[in-house]
């Protein structure tokens, strides 16, 4: 037999079966085929699946440990609902690691990579216009994996990564709401990209994120309006008061 001097062999391991339903939960709620507050039964879930409800119970419990999913004891699981809090901070930070993304993309693109950036672009808009959200929201996430890619910057990338899917979830209800206006501030950024105009293209990153997060915000509010303060009425004085 060979001798391997630099330890035990890796042997490849199947991907434990609650990670794969793990996943294909996490798309349908991203995806907002499960919607926010939907009650998760197992056993609707598992029939979904074709699986058996242990390994949805397992998931169910990697999805609350990231904050998808609440479990509430005596009621089951539910689809996460965000706050405002939730969302404005995360879309805060997304706006500091794109915008900076894009300045870094300024410097290092190349003119293939530019044209790259305006074929998908090109097919965002296209989907925009035939009403496909579905398409758009993926041309959406792709292109802006593909600027942070160009920043050549592996620690920021990991760290967009990390938000790309929840931007996704927060990205989905409103993505025809940004409509035409997102791929032409795309466009332009595309532009900025392939002058290498570093500071343009941060400015018009900053604004774009700016809009989005100003959109989701605004939706939300609409959903959930704020009750408003009680009328406080003065007590009238009487003869007794002091």
């Amino acid at each position: 037999m060979p001798s391997h001097s630099g330890g035990a062999m890796k042997i490849p391991r199947p991907i434990p079966l609650r990670e794969s339903v793990f996943e294909a939960l996490l798309e349908l709620i991203i995806s907002g085929q499960l919607t926010r507050g939907q009650h998760l039964v197992e056993s609707e879930l598992a029939a979904l699946l074709g699986v058996s409800r242990q390994p949805v119970r397992e998931a169910l419990q990697l999805l609350s440990g990231e904050g998808w999913v609440d479990l509430h004891p005596g009621q089951g699981a539910f689809v996460h609902s965000p706050t405002a809090e939730e969302a404005d901070q995360l879309l805060a930070v997304r706006a500091l690691l794109e915008t900076e993304s894009a300045r870094l993309a300024a410097r290092h693109a190349t003119a293939e990579e530019v044209e790259r950036l305006r074929a998908l672009c090109a097919r965002g808009m296209a989907a925009t216009e035939a009403g496909d959200i579905d398409t758009t929201v993926a041309l959406n996430s792709e292109l802006h994996a593909a600027v942070t890619e160009l920043s050549r910057n592996a620690v920021l990338g990991d760290l967009a990564a990390q938000v790309s899917r929840r931007v996704r979830w927060y990205y989905t209800p409103v993505a025809a709401r940004r409509g035409r206006s997102s791929w032409e501030e795309h466009a332009a950024l595309i532009d900025a990209i392939a002058d290498g105009d570093a500071g343009q293209a941060a400015t018009i990153m900053r604004a774009h994120t700016e809009h989005t997060r100003t959109v989701y915000l605004s939706r939300l509010a609409e959903e959930h309006p704020a009750s408003p303060e009680p009328v406080r009425r003065r007590r009238r004085r009487g003869p007794l008061d002091s």
